[in-house]
């Protein structure tokens, strides 16, 4: 007896064709595999119903002889070849049900590997608004919920629901074949089976949503709780804490009770309802056989027949809700692939090249050498259209200028550095390096010409050595050690364990704030880029560890066109000019003593008598 059908919320995809489509065109790499898989699937059921209705002849032949009166001998030798010819029966069940689930299994996962790649290689692909617009979770979702329905879908649910079809038509044709009369009575308890199934999932569908509704809440609490242990444990948090997550955690426990009550009342009743067809057709029958309308092994298979007819329909009605939903999968991960790429709305004319240790923009005709010219003209961006953020900003860097930016939280400053990396495209207004506009710039090559130094360092799993070669691939161990000494970072490295070869996990963990910055800063040395941008680089280390980072900078700067975004005053006092940024509006510029003078915005900033946000 097959299990019950499972609740779940059916997602349905919206746009079925399109999907199925996309879908068709990863399988299609597959057909001959896929043609053979379903030839073994029709194999695997001919032999399956060709087992069963060979029961009637060694019943009515062997055992309950309808003709004749064979001897002992004759019924023992008939029974021996009738089961010589079923164990070859089944054996050829199994061996096509066994190549179908290796056929089956060597498809889902090479198109799953394909879709996967696909959609891996595509989000490299995509402009950093996207990434800005969307959570991590959303995303992760996609190779996670999303690739694991699909996969399950394909593995089993495609083949699944092919054969329950075929299995029931196969045994409907028997049936019908054998007894007309008892084909109908089955049919009729049919409809009360889906109707019981039916009215118990719906009820139940509800609880289910519920259920994993709290369930997500219970794990995001428990992720958010480990997360912030140290935060828990400074403040005193655990009984709250505990307490909540009791409020959580028993809302999770009373909709499960719910959904899984509903859910056990299934198995039970279509099983009685089962039963008692199956008890009926068996007096029915057992009447027609006193009357000789129906052999005793016509009426055994009949019986074998009514018992596998609910197993097809409860199959395909688990795998349809799996394959509608792994559809629905299917579809998202597909709109994350249609997603435009950064580089299609790319015309460039110049690439980077670099030659005799100097870097030039090339074009067809030109090779220009990249100086670090930066000037925007009257640009004016907005993340959205609403909101401007950036309102008609002009500024100029020459080559190997210090610029800083500095004014409150959301004054522009780091969007002015998205815009000069063309993460984005203004709104309105031009930025030009050595005099070319930024659109003419290969992204790829602007990106090699820009060296960034954040705040929030990133590091890799893998080792120290590895994580510096990121600034540039091809690297030699020689030139990524000199990379670690400018940066300052040789010192330390070489008082771990094991050197350039220490293994970093969980982002450096084991690393204070201050050591992974420096081997950020060694990353963008070994990058050797002509333009610097330095996005707070020093702002959440101490004082000294922040000098040892400053030293490290400053052999950095050096000829190269330096972009520095501070909320310490003190790391912008050499910069060749400051720029004081408020509400998307640059309100001063020039050097540290200039400013002073001024006595305007930077002075009180300085003096401390206005704080920064």
């Amino acid at each position: 007896m097959p299990g019950p059908v499972k609740p779940m919320r059916l997602q349905k995809p919206k746009h079925l064709r399109e999907t199925l489509a996309k879908l068709g065109g990863y399988l299609r790499r597959y057909r001959v595999l896929l043609i053979v898989a379903f030839l073994m699937v029709f194999a695997n059921i001919a032999a399956s119903l060709a087992g069963t209705s060979y029961l009637q002849p060694i019943i009515d032949n062997f055992l309950a002889p309808v003709k004749g009166n064979p001897t002992v001998a004759e019924r023992l030798s008939g029974l021996a070849r009738g089961a010589a010819v079923l164990l070859g029966i089944y054996i050829l069940s199994c061996a096509a049900a066994y190549a179908q689930s290796r056929l089956m299994v060597y498809i889902a996962q090479h198109t799953i590997h394909d879709v996967r790649r696909d959609l891996f290689q595509h989000l490299q692909s995509l402009p950093v608004r996207y990434f800005d617009t969307r959570t991590h979770g959303e995303m992760m979702s996609r190779f996670t919920n999303d690739v694991d329905t699909l996969n399950e879908a394909l593995q089993n649910g495609l083949t699944t629901l092919f054969s329950s079809v075929i299995t029931i038509v196969g045994i409907l044709a028997l049936m019908l074949y054998r007894s007309i009369p008892l084909t109908l009575l089955t049919l009729c308890f049919t409809p009360i089976l889906i109707f019981a199934v039916t009215t118990v999932m719906k009820r139940s569908s509800k609880y289910f949503a519920a259920q994993q509704k709290n369930l997500g809440a219970v794990n995001g609490y428990i992720e958010e709780m480990m997360t912030g242990a140290k935060v828990v444990k400074v403040f005193g948090y655990e009984e709250r804490s505990s307490a909540e997550f009791g409020v959580r955690n028993r809302a999770l426990q009373e909709s499960a009770t719910a959904a899984q009550r509903y859910a056990g009342m299934m198995m039970p009743l279509s099983r009685n309802i089962n039963s008692i067809n199956f008890a009926l057709i068996a007096a029915v029958g057992g009447v027609l056989s006193a009357f000789g309308y129906l052999s005793v092994g016509g009426l055994v298979v009949f019986l074998q027949l009514v018992q596998q007819f609910s197993r097809p329909l409860t199959e395909a009605s688990n795998q349809y809700n799996a394959v509608v939903t792994a559809i629905a999968g299917a579809e998202r991960i597909f709109e994350v692939i249609a997603e435009t790429p950064e580089h299609t709305n790319d015309a460039p004319d110049y690439t980077l090249v670099e030659r005799d240790g100097a870097w030039y923009w090339q074009n067809a005709q030109h090779a220009i050498p990249v100086r670090g010219d930066v000037k925007f003209d009257h640009v004016t961006f907005g993340y959205t259209p609403e909101k401007v953020v950036l309102h008609d900003i002009s500024l100029y860097a020459k080559p190997g200028q210090k610029i800083a930016f500095v004014g409150s939280t959301g004054a522009g400053k780091t969007t002015v550095t998205n815009l000069l990396t063309h993460f984005y495209d203004v709104n309105e207004g031009t930025i030009s390096i050595d005099g070319i506009p930024l659109q003419k710039i290969a992204r790829e090559s602007l990106r090699r010409a820009i060296s960034v130094v954040l705040q929030d360092t990133h590091l890799f799993t893998g080792t120290i050595l590895d994580n510096i070669r990121y600034g540039r691939l091809d690297a030699s161990e020689d030139e990524v050690i000199a990379a670690a000494k400018l940066a300052s970072a040789h010192s330390f490295i070489m008082r771990l364990p094991q050197g350039y070869q220490t293994v970093i996990e969980g982002d450096g963990a084991n690393l204070s704030q201050g050591q992974r910055q420096l081997l950020n800063i060694a990353r963008a040395a070994l990058a050797n880029a002509p333009i610097l941008i330095l996005d707070e680089a020093t702002s959440s280390v101490d004082t000294r560890t922040e000098r040892h980072i400053e030293y490290g900078l400053d052999r950095l700067m050096q000829n190269r066109t330096t972009f520095i975004i501070a909320h310490r005053l003190s790391t912008v006092r050499e910069s060749n000019a400051i720029l004081v940024m408020e509400q998307g509006r640059i309100e001063e510029r020039g050097t540290h003593d200039d400013l002073l003078a001024l006595g305007g915005r930077y002075y009180q900033l300085y003096t401390g008598k206005l704080e920064l946000d």
